[in-house]
């Protein structure tokens, strides 16, 4: 994990606006998400395992289910996760097990970020900042 100070770390913003900006640069919200906090995914790569820069935020008023629910941002972050070798090996159809074994945790959730998608991933936080951040 390699941790990109930026000036959006502690702005609040309506979810509702933070969707409607990101989702259209490629952001999806994490599938770590709960009722008071979680994350916008921007996937870089998909080599050997994937790669993206993650955004954190926490709800300040409200459940992020709810209208108008309010985040603060966290320090963005890159983080890669190397997949399990194997998982697809000898896998028929009909197999039960395919059915869960597919969506096992990665084999190294904290692998080495590769060097070459650092300075895109800085790249993409000074863009958030442009867009999110008035000066």
């Amino acid at each position: 994990m390699i941790e990109i100070p930026s000036k959006l770390e502690g702005q609040s913003f309506k979810m509702y606006f933070l969707e409607k900006e990101m989702k259209p640069l490629g952001y999806s919200i994490g599938g770590n998400w709960d009722y008071d906090h979680g994350s916008f995914d921007y996937k870089i790569d998909d080599e050997v395992g994937y790669q993206f820069l993650r955004v954190p935020f926490k709800a300040v008023d409200g459940q992020l289910d709810s209208q108008n629910t309010s985040v603060q941002i966290g320090r963005p972050f890159l983080l890669a996760h190397k997949y399990q070798i194997g998982l697809d090996d000898n896998v028929h159809i009909g197999n039960f097990t395919a059915s869960i074994d597919q969506f096992q945790e990665p084999q190294d959730k904290d692998a080495t970020f590769p060097e070459e998608h650092i300075e895109l991933g800085k790249a993409l936080v000074k863009e958030l900042e442009a867009i999110l951040v008035d000066d």
